[in-house]
């Protein structure tokens, strides 16, 4: 089901400034876009028409087969398709506009000359001499290859012709987005083992049209003759439209004009030009055996020998080589030795990716104040990775340490240690606790602080503060419970005096005639509360209005005149957000109480309670680390091509996701792997691996990576003693 449709601009010939779009499918002819264009344009029925494509700024093509569909002619999203009009005296108009320019040239011909047939025509092929451009095109100007008039896109005499040409100095015109597919075939173009084959014509008498791997012979006709036009010594550019419509038949992620990666298409050509070219009509069935204890030697040389018994081409004899692997399982004495061919060595770049985080950390012994670090830790790391690299700073166990986003005084992410690192966004605040994980015993709850609106016991609350990650005993009584969190708050948190009647308001003044105001008492003392109410608080404006007019002595029972309440603050537990609560805790002092992870805990303090005894300056301190205030640039990394060529040839231990099955164990293991390269090709083609993956987004590598343009060595990477010297 084709659920987007490819959008192009419409024009006509007469008014090229003047554009509709109009949306089609990929599988509408070209008839079918013409029939709609005379009916945008209002043409006239017995009107003879025609289509032109542009791609490039100064280049047109004429779509003639018109029975070819959108993806046959390879037209591209946004593209120009002008439809042109016959003039009354039988010519066209691009054809008038091109004979007036060469005209101007003094050239004498009007329209460059037909190229030859398209490709898959047995003429095309009978001899070096009839390929790129036909009779009479040396005479052409550059300006007559601006126009296309062959009408099968399936030849390259679309490019620019010109007297000053030389062979294999020619350029390739961009199709879109394709500067990928230039720059391997530009690669290939210069290289003189393929230049040799392909210009000579060699590759005819190879092309194996039956094999089922392959793609028909077609890949290795289009590139056999993009290269001969390339060497041709007629062209200063060519248009590898042709070429680009193969690969996009074989292979659809190249069918597009958006921006690939040229490995992958390298990886595609080679192995379709193997294929293509392969000299071995019908594959026998070869068994692979393995080492079993004989000498590298034999195993390497029966593994090429059966490989070439089903492989055959002068792409294996120019490119391919061979590695061995050896898998070692870590619970047996299996030692698994086996030899691949390689086209290509794709090298992983030894380099870490890092990144910044600035945290607090709040320390397990109450008395210390929170501690500002900056802490390096692998850009692609998890929060375990973070906790590590912060507990070596700090000094403290890296497993004991929780990280956790706080916003507006609650916490808006609790992380757990195999939670990415790219969850935290630089403006984030991140607060990491230290928790105490060596007794089974305790369990870890999330604890808010909250200021009641007024002395009443059903009064609405204000989140305020820091909140904190408390280590709490699972099972323990409601007194005891209290100690714990007063005991964590120690730091700017006093007890109150036995004989302290806290709770009661101070004497009336004889000014005025009314009792001291509870919201007012908030109104001036909790200047580290939120200063705005958030869209979820409990808060009423109707209530909070109504508090504040009525006087707290009315409020207070005549027990509580006496008494007072036993506790600074009540305990309630609470929602994630900290602003509905769940159920009351017991202030009995002796009723068990039963704490679990996933319990969240508020701290209702009575308003007088919180004015006396809690010192908001002293919870807000914090200290800074010398990791603070170092530079955050780190120096631009070299790296040299010998390091990847050692990180490639270690030995590495395979993850979970590529364990190994080992025969003896009859189980998958994760087994230790080491490549080493036993024979290297001809043309050696090295991959580096610049981009780094996870479940989230794909990132580039960007180090600069050095290696020798000429004069490469490799033969010390090679354990072949027979192998001789590898110097590229």
């Amino acid at each position: 089901v084709e659920v987007y449709y490819i959008e192009f601009q419409l024009a006509e010939n007469s008014n090229l400034e003047e554009t509709k779009k109009k949306k089609f499918s990929k599988s509408d002819t070209l008839e079918h876009i013409q029939n709609v264009m005379r009916e945008e344009f209002n043409i006239a029925t017995e009107a003879d028409t025609r289509l032109w494509n542009k791609y490039t700024s100064n280049t047109y093509e004429q779509l003639a087969r018109l029975d070819n569909t959108v993806q046959d002619a390879g037209l591209f999203s946004g593209q120009l398709i002008i439809i042109e009009i016959k003039n009354e005296d039988g010519t066209w108009p691009r054809q008038a506009r091109s004979t007036g320019t060469l005209g101007t040239n003094g050239s004498t011909s009007p329209i460059p000359a037909p190229p030859p047939q398209p490709l898959g025509t047995s003429s095309s092929f009978d001899k070096k001499e009839g390929s790129p451009v036909g009779t009479g095109a040396s005479t052409s100007t550059a300006s007559s290859s601006r126009y296309n008039f062959s009408g099968t896109s399936a030849t390259y005499g679309d490019g620019g012709v010109s007297d000053k040409a030389q062979p294999g100095i020619c350029g390739l015109s961009n199709l879109g987005n394709t500067c990928f597919m230039n720059s391997i075939i530009q690669g290939l173009s210069n290289t003189p083992e393929i230049i040799e084959y392909f210009d000579n014509d060699n590759y005819l008498e190879d092309i194996n049209e039956d094999n089922p791997l392959g793609m028909k012979g077609e890949i290795a006709k289009s590139f056999g003759q993009l290269i001969k036009d390339m060497w041709s010594g007629k062209f200063t550019y060519v248009v590898p439209r042709a070429f680009k419509m193969a690969v996009g038949r074989f292979a659809p992620q190249f069918s597009g004009y958006q921006q690939q990666d040229s490995q992958e298409l390298l990886t595609f050509l080679l192995d379709g030009l193997h294929e293509d070219l392969n000299r071995v009509k019908h594959k026998p069935y070869v068994e692979m055996s393995d080492s079993d204890g004989k000498a590298d030697s034999d195993v390497a040389m029966e593994a090429w020998d059966n490989y070439k018994k089903r492989n055959d081409s002068v792409i294996l004899d120019i490119f391919h080589g061979l590695l061995k692997s050896t898998v070692v399982c870590p619970e047996c004495p299996k030692v698994s030795v086996t030899f691949d061919p390689t086209c290509y060595l794709s090298l992983p770049l030894p380099v870490k990716k890092e990144r910044q985080v600035e945290v607090f950390l709040v320390y397990l012994d109450p008395l210390k104040p929170p501690t500002q670090f900056k802490v390096t830790a692998p850009k692609n790391g998890s929060m375990g990775d973070l906790c590590i690299a912060l507990g070596k700073l700090a000094n403290v166990p890296g497993e004991s340490l929780v990280v956790t986003d706080v916003y507006n005084h609650r916490f808006h992410k609790i992380y757990t240690s195999d939670d990415q690192l790219s969850h935290i966004l630089d403006r984030d605040d991140i607060f990491v606790y230290e928790t105490d994980n060596t007794d089974s015993n305790n369990v870890t709850v999330p604890v808010y602080l909250r200021e009641k609106k007024n002395c009443s016991s059903y009064a609405p609350s204000n989140l305020f503060g820091q909140p904190l990650l408390c280590s709490l005993p699972q099972s323990c009584t409601s007194s005891q419970l209290y100690d714990h969190l007063l005991q964590r708050m120690a730091r700017y948190v006093s007890r109150p005096a036995e004989e302290d009647d806290w709770w009661k308001p101070p004497p009336k003044s004889p000014d005025s005639g009314q009792g001291d105001d509870c919201s007012m008492e908030q109104g001036e003392g909790s200047s580290g509360g939120s200063s705005e109410e958030s869209p979820t608080s409990e808060t009423e404006p109707g209530k909070a209005s109504t508090a504040a007019e009525t006087p707290d002595d009315d409020m207070l029972s005549e027990e509580e005149e006496v008494v007072g309440p036993l506790k600074m603050f009540s305990l309630h537990l609470v929602n994630s957000y900290g602003n509905a609560q769940i159920e009351p805790i017991s202030e009995q002092e002796e009723e068990a109480i039963t704490l679990n992870s996933k319990n969240y805990l508020s701290l209702d303090w009575h308003p007088r309670a919180k004015q006396k005894f809690f010192n908001e300056k002293a919870a807000e301190d914090f200290s800074q680390d010398d990791s603070w205030h170092g530079k955050t640039t780190p120096k631009k990394q070299v790296i040299k091509l010998s390091e990847c060529l050692k990180l490639y040839t270690s030995q590495e231990k395979l993850g979970a996701d590529d364990a190994w099955y080992c025969p003896n164990c009859q189980k998958h293991q994760q087994a230790t792997k080491k490549f080493d390269l036993w024979s290297l090709p001809e043309v050696l083609v090295i991959h580096l691996k610049r981009f780094s993956y996870n479940r989230y987004w794909r990132d580039k590598i960007d180090t600069l990576i050095e290696f020798p343009v000429n004069n490469l060595d490799m033969t010390q990477y090679v354990i072949n003693s027979t192998h001789g010297q590898a110097i590229y």
